[in-house]
């Protein structure tokens, strides 16, 4: 049996980059330290750091026996806090990880109503990109993650389910949103001012244009539309801010898409926007483990739901102009 302690110190030299650094950050004497890596070496049998010059590093095994152990060591740490809630040793404390344009809409409405209804629930926010934030689920540094998925417009988007291929990970669509192409308003306009939806051949008529990519995922979605209207962008910026991307097109230095939260959380009055037939941007609530879900997680989604709803009625129409699509919903017949 391998021993926690000696586990936290092998991830807290994977993270932290030496002995020295490590034992500062567990307050531990550095030769405790020494001491624990050389007692887990001796468990497992197996070589798990070595010299490189006046420092050390891991080997290929420690490397995997840390990562294993940051999972290992996040769940009990997970567990632990659950259950002194449970035993009511300590108010609820809630760990979200959610990507940029959700931080900037549906996160602070839910933290507000979460707020209300529950005061005593500590919430705990982080900024994450989808991989990572799943990561951080899986090790227990977060309760729940909040991620993106683009799809297409014609797939039904599913409920509570399971990751395919990830056993452990349950997902809730909370928000299926439409994409929308973004050109200058000024100058002469890249397609006529009274339409506002596009079908997707009709990118083509930008080949010509210089495109600004978001994230990996975000840039993949871009490729595969562009691809789909037979053509490859030529691709002059790529930032994941959705601020820092309205400027730029604003400034004539290329043309976008994004998704409707993005501009929900931030509009530059001097872009245009057209909503792009034929895609969509899932938002997704992905949690750990079987159901039932925690008391204080329940809470924390059911909020997550409630302020993802009003994006889905005619009240909450985007600043493009096409209001979010709830997950299953039918779409508006495209224009003409």
């Amino acid at each position: 049996m391998l021993d926690v302690t000696r586990l936290r110190v092998l991830v807290a030299v994977a993270r932290h980059g030496s002995v020295t650094a490590a034992a500062r950050a567990l307050n531990y004497a550095q030769p405790s330290v020494s001491h624990h890596l050389a007692r887990l070496e001796a468990e497992t049998g197996t070589k798990l750091v070595q010299r490189a010059g006046r420092g050390i590093r891991l080997t290929d095994a420690g490397r995997l026996l840390a990562e294993r152990a940051a999972e290992v060591i996040g769940r009990l740490d997970a567990a632990e806090n659950e259950l002194a809630v449970y035993t009511g040793l300590r108010a609820g404390r809630l760990r979200l990880a959610a990507f940029p344009s959700a931080l900037g809409t549906l996160v602070p409405a839910a933290a507000a109503m979460l707020q209300e209804r529950s005061p005593r629930v500590d919430l705990r926010l982080t900024e994450a990109e989808p991989p990572e934030a799943v990561r951080m689920l899986r090790a227990g540094y977060v309760d729940v993650a909040l991620i993106f998925r683009h799809e297409p417009e014609g797939e039904a988007a599913g409920g509570d389910g399971t990751t395919a291929g990830q056993g452990d990970l349950r997902e809730q669509v909370l928000l299926a949103e439409p994409v929308h192409l973004i050109v200058p308003s000024r100058g002469e306009p890249l397609f006529p001012p009274a339409v506002s939806e596009i079908r997707p051949g009709e990118l083509a008529r930008l080949a010509g244009q210089r495109w600004i990519a978001g994230c990996d995922r975000c840039r993949e979605h871009l490729l595969r539309q562009c691809a789909a209207a037979g053509f490859t962008p030529r691709i002059a910026f790529t930032t994941d801010d959705f601020v820092a991307v309205q400027a730029l097109v604003a400034a004539g230095l290329g043309v976008a898409l994004l998704p409707g939260l993005a501009l929900r959380a931030a509009r530059n009055p001097s872009v245009r926007t057209a909503r792009l037939r034929g895609t969509r941007r899932s938002v997704i609530a992905v949690r750990y483990g079987d159901p039932p879900d925690p008391p204080a997680t329940a809470l924390l989604l059911d909020a997550l739901r409630s302020a993802a709803a009003p994006a889905a009625g005619p009240a909450a129409v985007s600043a493009a102009g096409s209001a979010a699509v709830p997950a299953g919903a039918p779409e508006p017949a495209p224009v003409p």
